[in-house]
């Protein structure tokens, strides 16, 4: 089974490629863009009311030139690209349906036919149109009439109602139109301005209109929009843009306003609103300063998450006093006197910009910006700051990223053409030197936004690769093309020359030696210089490679030792000292370009390769430990910190970046913390950094940053040193995503909040701190004087009539019938504002009222009616029910600390209300309530550390450390657990540390060494209670009798022959319990099996019985070792024991809400009692029954499918309701819900694996079951082991995916 090794917990998507027309497409609740190498498809998650990222498709070898979707069915797309190939896809499924090779030239375009089921038609260049029906035998055609144009297609649409209509626009500006049965037409409609010229004005975009057969809406790039009748073949209006400056780059009509559609600007990211009824934009809206590329309005069901609200039906009758009907316009917005229907417009911008804008709001559902939209060449972490990382690309930009957020910070001027390389300058300077491809190197001030200096002495030829000297910072190497390594200060005095025989890719400063580089060459040479000395010579030329040398590495750990990567897929390791070449790793089948060494751990090694592999080496032996395979292109860059050192980043080809952790490769060091082992067993001393090399020797911290640590807790006194010492060590080792953030909030419920770091308000705040610091927010946004948006939509029109009786009826001193006619014409603030004329009780009944109809509407409005009318209950669900957990935890505090409530309507000094006291409600439950809607929020989203901090920001510390172990960060909850001074939560950090202890098993069985069998007592010592644990432990583990002797002694458990004794006296007593726990730990383990079997089969008999009545017995009948459990003479036993336990673990994972495994179990289980000679208290019938009624019972407990299904039967019911009852109730603290590691919701590119339990795609982490070929995800398989610990593939063979 797998063992675990780097671990992806972040991803920072490609942004959007601007070269190519049809990159950006939209279906229901779907839309996809594409980067250069692959599609990145959204999703609504319908829970939370927001899309995610929901997978990334990549076959293509090139450029993608285009993509559509299949109107008919919202999960197929197609795409075409630079490698003459056109890709059918499945989107649910992730996986290719068609795919047609070799279409002899580059297709531009892409439209689905209407006229043919499985038909999709491309074009390149003049035609011909030709069109592949992919469903019935792939057969290919041309269409008769599209083809021998006079001028390159750069567009074509189907029309959707008009079968076999269709329109293409050229680049000459020119239009063809084809309709079947009636004449075609070929290039017309030239735009105007270019008559009686050869100057060309190409199409940027044609859309049919959605309610016509004949009208098209057209876009040239410089002569502007045009609405064109194909009819009669006329223009019906011509638009006018603001200025002859502007220019529309890309259209969409909105799908739910006839008549309406919006534009996007080339030059400015101006998004304009128009109605076909005027020649002029109804409204400009300014989103951001680059220009758009594209733009797609959808009409989700994210648009439409309030149809359902009922609206109070109008009175029969007016009168002064009665209430008018609330306008409401359906989440539209009126502009104009044009109403604009709720949509949302999928955004992509000329700077690889990709945004969800929503029209109804006018605000960004999300905008994720200044993505690279090609190759990213290289990667660093700032050195004085981990939490920061730059890229360079082949878009020639570099971009500094808070890998915290995932969110670019600081961008480059650009137009750099071509940038290979980069590297920071030493501690805080705030600079970057970058390479490029033309136009030699040049340092950028990164906080000053400048370039500051440039470098040229390489000419016109490319510089591949440079190095700032982080142990002198007034020197910077670089080499490129033209065969030279350049050695310079800052101000640009050259130091040395050195000349090679060819290119040179790679160059790397020693770090231990300011004076020494080494530089990698196409001779396939790795060189050494000196430059402190005159010569131009190297010191030493270090030979073996086949093919070009591509990087080269000192290592940081060990002096003279560095490492080189070539084009002939290996690395070498080289050792200075001894002139020689000591290990060669091999294993990438492509040209290595990524190397890293790890700052901690001196034998750590990875590599990334053109292969598209990350791989992970131990250079003592020259083991690929392991390799991880998610990039869907070549992988370049790789970096770490210092003070992360098990967090890495690698960039590719498929303009990702990537965020790792390697702390499952290092686990037994946590584990050696959490069991108090000495601090000796985790970190070296600095005389003995050879001995951490050592072959056979566990990990061991060798870095400078761990040595500081340990002699850090050295001094600490005795009382609280392993505390400080869990928490240092624990941030040092965990990746970003909220490790600080727990830590502090720790540190606030234990009452040590003196030392907050300026980081703390960034993330989840303690419940005590959330209004203070929002409070200080909104007072540095004061100070500083922001700038205050536009002001907004205009008043609407109404009847005059309406208006003159309201002006009558005020005059008559009618002030509620006033109110409500105002109300009815939607003038709500001028009814609020004499409404206290009438009474306080009719204000506050109509602002909640103003309220009610602003929620209807979806309007954040609504939000300081509520305020000042004390609903706080009312906000928060406002806010949840949009997934603004943030907001709602906000207003639930605020509630608590009593300064939201409803006013009172008569005010006396004694603080009661109309004689009454009127109580304060308690908001703490609602408070609690939005923490966990928010915890949810983070825990699906792949974040479980920050789940927890969203439960320990109000103190709940069960509901943290339950969200830590169903995300398997069983260190962290282990030492969160230990670190707390509250209780509640002490039989769950028990737990964990029984989970983290059977991980020592699976490492021991991977590299055999009896220190893990006593790392595991160790840590099962922790438990108060730790009898069971050990018994179950020590029995699983196999050795010959005087190694498990030894284990028990350890233990402080009987020996193999006591353990016999025993077992046979408790029998003789009747004691089964007894009798079993002794038999699995004696030389005949499977002795237990018949009478344990026996006991439990009699207890499931019965006509009542629970779960827990039978668990205890059957989870050590569980632990008996593997091989006596395969033994011919147990098959029958074997049998009834895995289909019992998949039966009790159906049970349990039913109660738990491990509702992706139970079908699985309850299948299982079926097969299992059907197998010869199994004799079990439940039929095949039975379980298939069960399984039935589960599923019918699921699904109408499920909102969304409530609708679609019909009542169930009677049986069904009464079937659930007794599986209920035989699981009972839950016996762990651990909350219910699916297990969700870290990373899980992460889509990869290339490492496609099927599930063996669902035979769906994994999304996230796979986990390989014993044969090594079959899978399941990461969260299954800690789900499936929760509950049963058998393999799922029925050999008898234990499951530990801890």
């Amino acid at each position: 089974m797998t063992t675990g090794g780097m671990k992806q917990v972040g991803l920072l998507a490609a942004g959007c490629q601007p070269w190519n027309s049809d990159v950006c497409a939209a279906s229901a609740d779907r839309f996809a863009y594409c980067a250069t190498l692959a599609i990145y498809v959204y999703q609504l998650d319908h829970k939370f009311s927001e899309y995610k990222l929901h997978s990334i498709m990549s076959e293509h070898k090139k450029t993608i030139t285009a993509i559509a979707w299949n109107p008919r069915n919202p999960d197929i797309f197609a795409s075409a690209s630079a490698d003459n190939r056109v890709i059918v896809w499945n989107v649910a499924e992730q996986r290719v349906v068609a795919n047609l090779e070799n279409t002899k030239q580059t297709p531009s375009c892409l439209g689905w036919c209407m006229h043919e089921r499985d038909a999709i038609a491309f074009i390149y260049a003049r035609g011909p149109l030709c069109i592949w029906n992919f469903g019935q035998n792939g057969g290919l055609t041309t269409h008769k009439e599209a083809s021998n144009f006079i001028s390159d297609v750069c567009q074509f649409r189907w029309h959707h109602r008009k079968i076999g209509k269709m329109a293409f626009g050229h680049v000459d500006g020119t239009l063809s139109i084809f309709t079947p049965g009636q004449k075609g037409y070929k290039h017309t409609l030239r735009p105007e301005n270019l008559e009686g010229s050869d100057e060309e004005d190409p199409v940027a975009d044609l859309q049919w209109d959605p309610l016509s057969s004949d009208y098209l809406l057209v876009s040239n790039q410089h002569f502007g929009v045009r609405l064109v009748d194909t009819d009669s073949m006329t223009v019906i209006m011509s638009f006018i843009l603001p200025s002859a400056a502007a220019s529309v780059h890309t259209l969409s009509w909105i799908p739910t306003a006839p008549g309406m559609f919006v534009t996007g600007d080339t030059h400015v990211g101006v998004m304009r609103v128009w109605n076909v009824s005027k020649s002029t934009p109804i409204e400009n809206i300014k989103l951001k300063r680059t220009g758009f590329h594209a733009l797609h309005v959808i009409n989700s069901s994210l648009s439409n998450n309030n149809s359902d609200t009922p609206t109070p039906p109008s009175p029969t009758h007016t009168s002064s006093t009665s209430m008018a009907p609330s306008t409401s316009s359906n989440n539209a917005v009126t502009v104009s006197g044009y109403s604009i229907p709720p949509g949302h417009a999928v955004c992509t911008f000329l700077d690889g910009g990709v945004g969800l804008y929503d029209l109804g709001k006018r605000k960004w559902n999300f905008l994720r910006d200044l993505g690279h939209v090609e190759t990213i060449f290289d990667c660093k972490f700032k050195p004085d700051n981990p939490e920061l990382l730059a890229t360079a690309s082949f878009d020639g930009t570099i971009k500094v990223w808070d890998v915290n957020t995932l969110t670019a910070v600081f961008t480059s001027p650009g137009n750099e053409g071509v940038i290979y390389a980069l590297s920071w300058a030493p501690a805080d300077l705030n600079c970057i030197a970058a390479a490029t491809s033309r136009h030699g190197a040049f340092l950028w001030d990164v906080t000053k936004g400048k370039i500051i200096k440039r470098f040229n002495e390489h000419g016109k030829f490319s510089i591949y690769s440079i190095a700032w000297n982080h142990k002198d910072s007034r020197r910077i190497a670089t080499c490129g093309s033209d065969g030279h390594c350049i050695i310079r200060n800052v101000d640009g005095k050259i130091i040395q020359k050195y000349k090679h025989p060819a290119a040179v890719f790679g160059c790397d400063w020693s770090t231990n030696n300011k004076d020494m580089i080494a530089t990698g060459c196409e001779d396939g040479n790795v060189r050494v210089y000196y430059i402190a000395t005159t010569s131009d010579q190297p010191l030493k030329v270090f030979t073996g490679h086949t093919a070009k040398v591509f990087h080269v590495k000192w290592s940081p750990l060990r002096e003279g030792i560095l490492c080189s990567g070539s084009d002939d897929g290996t690395i070498r390791i080289w050792d200075y000292t001894q002139d020689a070449c000591i290990n060669v790793l091999a294993g990438h089948s492509g040209p290595v370009r990524g190397l890293l060494w790890n700052p901690e751990i001196p034998f750590l090694l990875i590599s990334g390769s053109w292969d598209y592999t990350i791989r992970v080496w131990d250079i003592r032996d020259g083991a690929c430990i392991d390799t991880v395979l998610d990039h869907g292109a070549d992988v370049y860059g790789l970096t770490t910190h210092p003070k992360k050192p098990l967090t890495v980043a690698s960039c590719s080809r498929d303009s990702t970046v990537r965020i790792w952790t390697l702390a499952p490769l290092v686990t037994t060091l946590q584990m050696k913390l959490i069991a108090k082992r000495p601090l000796t067993e985790i970190v070296s001393t600095p005389g003995r950094k050879e001995h951490a090399s050592a072959v056979g020797v566990t990990p061991l911290l060798a870095g400078k940053n761990s040595r500081d640590l340990k002699q850090a807790l050295e001094k600490l006194s005795s009382d609280n040193a392993h505390a400080v010492k869990l928490k240092l060590f624990s941030e040092f080792f965990s990746p970003p995503g909220g490790a600080k953030n727990l830590w502090e909030l720790v540190d606030i419920v234990n009452g040590q909040d003196t030392n907050m770091t300026t980081d703390y308000k960034k993330g989840v705040l303690h419940m005590k701190h959330l209004t203070k610091y929002k409070a200080s927010g909104a007072q540095e946004l004061e100070i500083v004087k922001m700038s205050r948006f536009g002001a907004g939509i205009g008043a609407q029109s109404k009847e005059e009539r309406l208006r003159e009786a309201a002006q009558i009826h005020i005059r008559l001193g009618n002030i509620q019938r006033y109110c409500e006619l105002m109300v009815e014409l939607g003038e709500w603030n001028k009814a609020l504002s004499v409404a206290p004329g009438v009474s306080y009780e009719y204000w506050k009944q109509l602002t909640e009222r103003h309220a009610d109809c602003l929620m209807k509407e979806d309007n954040d409005a609504c939000i300081p009616y509520c305020v000042a009318t004390g609903q706080a209950a009312k906000l928060v669900d406002y806010h949840s029910g949009h997934g603004q957990f943030q907001e709602a935890m906000l207003v639930a505090q605020v509630a608590c600390e009593g300064s939201l409530r409803p006013p009172y309507t008569a005010y006396r000094p004694d603080g009661k209300c109309n004689g009454l006291e009127e109580p304060l409600p308690d908001y703490n439950k609602i408070l609690h309530k939005c923490s966990e809607e928010l915890a949810d929020w983070y825990f699906q989203a792949g974040s479980p550390v920050l789940a927890a901090c969203c439960h320990l920001s109000v103190e709940n510390a069960k509901l943290a450390m339950s969200k830590l172990i169903r995300g398997n960060e069983l260190e962290l909850a282990i030492s969160t657990g230990s670190t707390l001074k509250t209780k509640d939560h002490r039989a769950l950090t028990s737990f964990a540390t029984e989970l983290l202890a059977r991980r020592c098993e699976r490492i021991s069985r991977c590299f055999p060494s009896s220190e893990y069998r006593d790392l595991a007592i160790d840590l099962l010592k922790t438990i108060p209670d730790c009898d069971l644990p050990l018994i179950r432990m020590c029995a699983r583990c196999t050795g010959s009798s005087a190694e498990i002797n030894d284990l028990h002694q350890k233990a402080g458990l009987a020996s193999l022959e006591d353990s016999l004794k025993f077992a046979k006296e408790a029998d003789d007593q009747g004691n089964t319990l007894e009798a079993v726990k002794y038999y699995i730990l004696s030389p005949n383990p499977e002795s237990a099996l018949d009478i344990g079997l026996a006991e439990i089969k009699s207890k499931m008999s019965a006509s009542k019985w629970q779960v827990e009545e039978v668990k205890p017995l059957l989870d050590l009948l569980s632990s008996i070792r593997t091989e006596k459990l395969q033994q011919q003479k147990c098959s029958k036993q074997r049998n009834e024991l895995l289909a019992i336990s998949a039966y009790i673990g159906a049970l349990v994972a039913l109660r738990r809400e491990y509702d992706s495994i139970v079908p699985a179990l309850f299948e299982h289980s079926k097969l299992l009692c059907t197998r010869d000679l199994v004799a079990v208290p439940f039929t095949e019938k039975q379980v298939v029954s069960e399984l039935e009624a589960w599923r019918i019972i699921k699904q109408l407990n499920n909102k969304s499918s409530s609708r679609e299904n019909s009542t169930p039967k009677e049986e069904h019911r009464v079937i659930c309701e007794s599986l209920l009852k035989k699981a009972g109730p839950e016996s762990s603290d651990v909350d219910v819900g699916p297990d969700l590691v870290s990373g899980s919701h992460l889509p990869s590119h290339s490492d496609v694996h099927v599930s063996y339990l669902t035979g769906n795609r994994i999304q996230g982490p796979a986990f390989f079951l014993e044969d090594g070929r079959q899978a399941i995800s990461l969260n299954d398989a800690l789900m499936w082991a929760k509950v049963n610990p058998f393999s799922p593939l029925g050999t008898g063979a234990q499951i530990n995916p801890f």
